[in-house]
C-alpha cells in the first residue's frame, strides 16, 4: 500500500519531494530564468529610452510602462491563480509564453511612447501567468517541508536571469543603441520558453490531489472570500500581503527612478547597467540559501529583518554622489529582498489549504505586484514635484514602516498548514 507521500496515478507511482521530481523541476527552473530573462531586458534600457529616444520628460510619464506592467501582471496573478486551481496550470504556462513573443517585437518597432506602455500590458500578462504558474508547479512537486528551498530555487533563477539580461542589454545599448539590438535577445527568450513549456513540461495536478489527500476535505472558497481573508481578515495573510505591496513598491522605484538618479549625476549607460544588474544578481543569488533558511528558522525573522534592511538601503541611496556608495546601497537592497521574496510566498502556503494554494497566492502576488504601480507612481510623482532624493527617502520609510506592521502581525512561526497543523 503506497505510503502518504506516494500515490499510484496512471499506473507510475508520484511522490512529494526534491528528489524523486528533480529532473521536471529543473526543467521549470530553467523556463523560470527564460520568464526572468524577458522583464530584465528593460530594467536597464527602458526608462532611458524614455527621454533619449522618445523625449519624454515627465518622469511620471517615464515610469507609465511600469504602471502598466504592475496592473496586467497584478490582475493576471489574481485571476491565473484562482484559475489555476480549477485548469491546467500547463495550459496557463503556454498561454502566458503566448501573450510573451510579440513583446520585443513591439519594442523593436515602436513608433512612439504608447506603443511602449501597451508591450508592456501584454508583458505583465506574460510574467503573471508564467511567473505564477512555474511557483505553483514547484510548490506541487516538492510538498510542505521544502517548500521554502523551492521557491528559492524559483526565485534565484528568475531574478539571476533578470540580473544577467539587465546587464547584457545595457552592454549591447552601449556598444549598437537603445534600439532594436538589445531586444533581439528577448525574441530568443519568448521562443525558447514556448517551446520548453509546450514540449517537455508537465501538468502536476496529480502532486496537488496527493498532498491535499492527507488532510480533511474542505470545501473550495469562492474567490471573493480567499480575496477577503489575505487583504484584511486574517492578520497572518494581511501582514504578508502588506509587505509584498511594499516590497515591490521599492522595486518600481529602484527600476524606474533609480537610473535616471544615476544619469542625473552624469553615469553613462554601461555604470547605470552595472547598478541595474547589481540589484537583482544578489536578489537572485542569495535566494538559494533564504527559501531554505525560512524552513528552518521561520518565516517571521526573515520578512520582518528583510524589509527594515531594504528600507535602510534604499535610504543610503541618497546620503552621497558615489558609485561605491550607489553600488553598496542596491546590493544591500538585494539581500533585504532575497530574505522577503521566497519567504512571504511560503508563508502563504503555510497557512493554507493545499487547493486553496493557487488561489491565495494569487491573491497575495496581486497586491504584491500592484505595489509596482504604486512604486512607479509614487516615485515619478515625487520626483517631479519634489526631486530624486527626497521620492527615494520617501519610499525608504514606508518600507521600514511595511517592516514594522509586519512584525506585528506575523506570529513567531508559521504554522504548517500543510503538516496538518491548523493556524
Amino acid at each position: 500500500m503506497p505510503s502518504v507521500n506516494t500515490i499510484s496515478v496512471r499506473r507510475h507511482p508520484i511522490s512529494l519531494g526534491l528528489g524523486p521530481n528533480w529532473r521536471q523541476f529543473a526543467l521549470l527552473v530553467a523556463v523560470n530564468a527564460f520568464v526572468g530573462g524577458m522583464v530584465g531586458l528593460e530594467r536597464t534600457v527602458l526608462p532611458l529610452l524614455a527621454e533619449e529616444e522618445f523625449g519624454v520628460t515627465s518622469k511620471t510619464a517615464a515610469v507609465a510602462f511600469i504602471s502598466t506592467f504592475g496592473l496586467a501582471k497584478a490582475l493576471t496573478n489574481l485571476f491565473g491563480g484562482h484559475l489555476a486551481g480549477r485548469y491546467s496550470r500547463k495550459d496557463l504556462l503556454v498561454i502566458g509564453w503566448l501573450f510573451g513573443l510579440p513583446v520585443p517585437f513591439v519594442i523593436i518597432l515602436a513608433p512612439d511612447w504608447y506603443w511602449i506602455v501597451a508591450a508592456n500590458l501584454l508583458l505583465g500578462v506574460n510574467q503573471g501567468l508564467t511567473w505564477s504558474m512555474t511557483v505553483n508547479m514547484k510548490i506541487d512537486l516538492v510538498g510542505p517541508r521544502q517548500r521554502g528551498l523551492a521557491l528559492g530555487l524559483n526565485e534565484a533563477a528568475g531574478y539571476l536571469a533578470v540580473a544577467a539580461a539587465a546587464y547584457a542589454s545595457g552592454l549591447i545599448a552601449e556598444q549598437y543603441g537603445m534600439r532594436p539590438e538589445p531586444f533581439y535577445l528577448g525574441i530568443v527568450f519568448a521562443a525558447v520558453g514556448l517551446a520548453l513549456s509546450t514540449l517537455f513540461v508537465r501538468d502536476t495536478h496529480d502532486f496537488v490531489a496527493l498532498e491535499a489527500a492527507q488532510h480533511a476535505v474542505e470545501p473550495r472558497q469562492p474567490l471573493r472570500t480567499t480575496f477577503a481573508e489575505a487583504t484584511w481578515r486574517r492578520p497572518q495573510l494581511w501582514g504578508v500581503s502588506q509587505a509584498g505591496f511594499v516590497n515591490n513598491l521599492n522595486d518600481g522605484l529602484i527600476w524606474g527612478i533609480f537610473p535616471l538618479f544615476f544619469a542625473s549625476h552624469g553615469l553613462g549607460v554601461e555604470r547605470i547597467a552595472v547598478l541595474a544588474s547589481v540589484y537583482p544578481l544578489m536578489w537572485g543569488t542569495l535566494q538559494l540559501v533564504t527559501g531554505w533558511l525560512s524552513d528552518h528558522t521561520g518565516r517571521k525573522p526573515l520578512i520582518v529583518g528583510g524589509m527594515l534592511l531594504q528600507g535602510a538601503a534604499i535610504w543610503m541611496a541618497t546620503a552621497g554622489e558615489t558609485f561605491g556608495l550607489w553600488f553598496s546601497s542596491v546590493a544591500l537592497v538585494g539581500v533585504g529582498t532575497a530574505m522577503v521574496y521566497p519567504t512571504l510566498m511560503a508563508a502563504i502556503g503555510d497557512a493554507v489549504h493545499p487547493q486553496e494554494r493557487s488561489s491565495a497566492l494569487g491573491v497575495y502576488r496581486f497586491w504584491r505586484d500592484a505595489g509596482a504601480i504604486a512604486g512607479a507612481l509614487i516615485g515619478g510623482s515625487l520626483a517631479d514635484m519634489l526631486g530624486f532624493s527626497a521620492a527615494i527617502q520617501i519610499v525608504a520609510g514606508l518600507t521600514l514602516f511595511s517592516g514594522a506592521l509586519a512584525a506585528f502581525a506575523l506570529p513567531p512561526k508559521s504554522p504548517l498548514r500543510s503538516e496538518g497543523v491548523t493556524p
